[in-house]
């Protein structure tokens, strides 16, 4: 296969798959699915429980083993890549944020030890990292407190910043807003778009919040089946794959420039 270089609009493809086929004991979660993730853009995962978001997070980051087709990541095989090399150029947020006796600067220090490794000191770069990334997510106020001691939300704060310190190329995120409250979303998502559109980075993350993930500057849609559609939110919109993953009418409204969603009573017809 050749190597992925761009996409149709242009942006560099970062992540890939095709054909992907994932599953447990006798049945396909994901069955022949292909995408493209792009750099410079905040591509949302949105469905039903139980169609597959976090599934296909962790395949793609190669923590769940795949039935059929390839990943590639930056144009290359990902399981070709040195375990450090990847981990330089893929970082990952589980949906549940651990609790741990580690203060909340240690546990964001994590993330730099793909540069380095254990025995590694901590240099002047790293150190700006962890700073950086804790301040972007709000969370340098509690620098010296143990993450057990932190609340979900807290946590999650955290364990976002430990990803961000990475400095990766892509981000994949299972939910990252989980435990949050509502302006506190807010923050994740606009921070999320400044890593795409100011930093660069290809971002991937399953969204819970319909509305949140419709801020997004794409669209991957599984329903009960597999994969609805993937691409612009105007494209999904246009399409109904919202409709079609939900089997249940959704109305999405703009107001003031933001698309905001509401399910009609009706459910579709099977």
């Amino acid at each position: 296969m050749p190597e992925l270089v761009t996409s149709p609009s242009e942006n560099p493809v970062a992540l890939a798959c095709r054909e992907l086929v994932v599953g447990y004991g006798a049945h396909n979660v994901l069955d022949g699915v292909s995408l493209e993730i792009q750099t410079g853009c905040w591509t949302a995962i949105v469905g039903p429980n139980g169609s597959g978001k976090s599934t296909l997070l962790r395949a793609l980051a190669g923590l769940q083993a795949i039935r059929g087709g390839t990943v590639w990541l930056q144009g290359r095989r990902l399981g070709a890549w040195p375990r450090r090399e990847r981990a330089r150029r893929l970082g990952w947020l589980a949906q549940s944020a651990t609790a741990t006796d580690l203060t909340a600067a240690e546990v964001v220090a994590l993330g730099r030890f793909a540069h380095g490794g254990w025995l590694a000191h901590r240099d002047v770069d790293d150190d700006a990292a962890i700073e950086r990334a804790m301040r972007a997510t709000g969370s340098l106020r509690w620098a010296a407190r143990r993450v057990s001691t932190l609340s979900g939300g807290e946590r999650q704060r955290v364990h976002l910043a430990r990803v961000l310190a990475v400095e990766a190329a892509v981000l994949l995120l299972d939910e990252p807003t989980t435990h949050l409250d509502p302006p506190h979303q807010e923050d994740v998502a606009r921070l999320l778009r400044l890593q795409a559109h100011g930093c660069g980075v290809a971002v991937l993350s399953a969204i819970h919040d319909l509305s949140l993930a419709l801020t997004a500057d794409r669209l991957v849609v599984l329903g009960e089946h597999g994969l609805v559609g993937h691409g612009s939110v105007r494209e999904a919109l246009r399409e109904d794959w919202l409709s079609l993953a939900f089997r249940t009418r959704v109305d999405v409204v703009e107001h003031d420039g933001v698309h905001l969603w509401r399910p009609a009573v009706a459910a579709l017809p099977p």
